[in-house]
């Protein structure tokens, strides 16, 4: 359940229950004051005039904020809504500290609380990056790229991923193809790493991803299918492989399975903010407070 669109949901009851009795009680009589000022005052100011419109008390003052709270609300839960990222999971694509637009239309429109579809409108498909309710616990919201499609068999063997799609012969599996286009520099405590940076072909789709090559595959922690080999998928209906672009620090389906489609939430589209929080180790400023705003990462996302 979406405790916020919940909260949401009642906020937009209960301003317009307000809003309804205010207009039904207490409107007329404001509408009677101000007819009564414009006639007997001729001097009468404007303000005055409006004050005398104006919904008083607590009731009148929530009515009051109920078209904004409902526009809010079907904005939020029909159109588009507001993700930060709080990882590195998606890099280099997202950063943690980006803040995404995620449209709702894309694939279904939703009851807003417990997400569930109510008209399909689309499928994700591969390639797309699309957030959605963590399986193990739907209370999380979590941010993947879609790598397989229903029907598709998924193979990731020594960091190279392999896709077969639904309906291809056995002996047509074709590899996501890699292309390194760089290294990025990691600092630890005591260590430095090179983590290279890959433009990879993913049947069609071309984005850039992470690969540690020093980093140990965590085989054993893998999701194994019931009748697959490790590290072998193969996506049921209804259902999608997400794995994140930072390929070795990412908590993906290749750990815990598919994400059904009923999950999904909503397509990213584009980053609408982007804080920074890298700051020299004797900074003042408190963990949470941003060092500044990464105006160059502000746009559409691929």
């Amino acid at each position: 359940m979406n405790s916020f669109s919940l909260f949401l949901l009642i906020a937009t009851v209960v301003s317009g229950i307000c809003w309804f009795y205010d207009f039904k009680k207490h409107r007329p009589a404001r509408l009677q004051k101000h007819a009564e000022l414009k006639a007997k005052t001729p001097a009468v100011s404007k303000k005055e005039l409006k004050e005398a419109l104006e919904p008083v008390g607590v009731v009148g003052q929530t009515g009051s904020l109920f078209f904004i709270i409902l526009a809010v609300f079907l904005l939020r839960s029909f159109v588009v809504e507001p993700f930060r990222i709080p990882s590195g999971s998606m890099m280099p694509t997202l950063y943690a500290g980006d803040f995404i637009a995620v449209t709702k239309w894309n694939y279904a429109f939703r009851e807003p609380v417990t997400n569930t579809p109510l008209l399909a409108t689309g499928t994700p498909k591969r390639g797309d990056i699309i957030v959605f309710k963590y399986p193990e616990d739907p209370s999380q919201d979590y941010i993947k790229r879609v790598v397989g499609e229903p029907g598709d068999l998924v193979i990731y063997n020594n960091k190279h991923l392999y896709i077969l799609p639904r309906g291809a012969k056995e002996t047509s599996t074709t590899e996501a193809k890699q292309r390194k286009i760089g290294i990025v520099k990691h600092t630890g405590l005591s260590f430095e790493e090179s983590i290279d940076v890959l433009s990879e072909d993913l049947l069609g789709y071309e984005h850039e991803i992470m690969i540690n090559p020093n980093a140990r595959e965590m085989l054993s922690y893998h999701y194994r299918q019931e009748g697959k080999d490790l590290d072998v998928w193969e996506v049921p209906e209804n259902a999608y492989f997400a794995m994140g672009d930072n390929r070795d620090n990412s908590r993906d389906s290749r750990f815990w399975g598919f994400v059904p489609f009923e999950n999904v939430v909503g397509k990213a589209v584009g980053i609408w903010l982007s804080f920074d929080f890298d700051r020299p180790e004797d900074s003042m400023l408190p963990d949470w407070f941003p060092s500044g705003i990464r105006f160059n990462r502000l746009g559409g996302i691929k």
